[in-house]
């Protein structure tokens, strides 16, 4: 490694701005004969007003749960990135900035399962689709680009009804991470580097010092070993 230092210029991006937003979507309800499509499986070919209410009747204590598809999630900006409206806004320590308005898509898919007492899955919905699109008042100028995550979810199921009717409520709730971001290229202190030398590393496995050590009265050869140093030791008493 070379201690020297140079002058490098390097190519990195910049966080021009960064916001979390907790989505609150509305909720979302099934009745039939919407449920007969999200639950083929347990609803008969007539679906009635209490298909699903009269199916969970024989699972008493089952409950619900609400499973997102991981590799459904899907963000991305539909303004203009060439041309995004310019805002002015007024900070809060009433400063005024001139902002970007950046529309931001993020949609996906989950599915509800049902268990019963046993924690056994006694029917599963088909995929259900979630989106929205949310306005955000940015510093994303010129040549910058909106990247948004999904970093985090609540979503929640939840069957009702009776004799009369079903209904199954979807709540869905996450948070949308918003970065804007370029690459920028700086000019910083440093020095060049090199690989290090391997260690001569060997015994990675069978390492002696990991033996426990061995006992005289049990392991041949070694009993009139321990004797002659007990000898030894009882000599220089003596002389001292």
């Amino acid at each position: 490694m070379s201690s020297k230092k140079h002058n490098v210029v390097i190519n990195v991006p910049k966080v021009y701005d960064w916001v979390t937003r907790q989505v609150d979507l509305p909720i979302l309800n099934f009745r039939e004969p919407e449920l007969s499509n999200l639950f083929p499986g347990i609803i008969g070919p007539s679906p009635g007003a209490s298909d699903l209410y009269n199916f969970l009747q024989a699972y008493p204590g089952y409950t619900t749960e609400a499973r997102v598809l991981e590799q459904s999630l899907y963000t991305s900006e539909v303004s203009n990135q060439l041309d995004r409206p310019s805002v002015e806004v007024t900070l809060p320590n009433g400063d005024d900035v001139t902002l970007e308005k950046v529309k931001i898509l993020a949609r996906g898919l989950l599915e509800v399962d049902i268990f019963d007492v046993n924690e056994n899955v006694i029917a599963t919905s088909n995929p259900i689709e979630f989106a929205t699109v949310q306005t955000f008042y940015l510093h994303a100028p010129e040549d910058t680009t909106v990247n948004a995550f999904l970093s985090s979810g609540y979503f929640e199921a939840d069957v009702v009804g009776d004799e009369a009717f079903s209904q199954l409520d979807v709540t869905i709730t996450f948070c949308l991470d918003i970065h804007v971001i370029a690459d920028v290229r700086l000019e910083v202190e440093a020095s060049y580097v090199k690989p290090r030398h391997e260690f001569p590393i060997s015994d990675i496995i069978c390492r002696t010092q990991n033996r426990p050590p061995v006992s005289p009265l049990v392991f041949p050869g070694t009993l009139g070993q321990e004797k002659e140093k007990h000898k030894e030791k009882e000599k220089e008493k003596h002389k001292d």
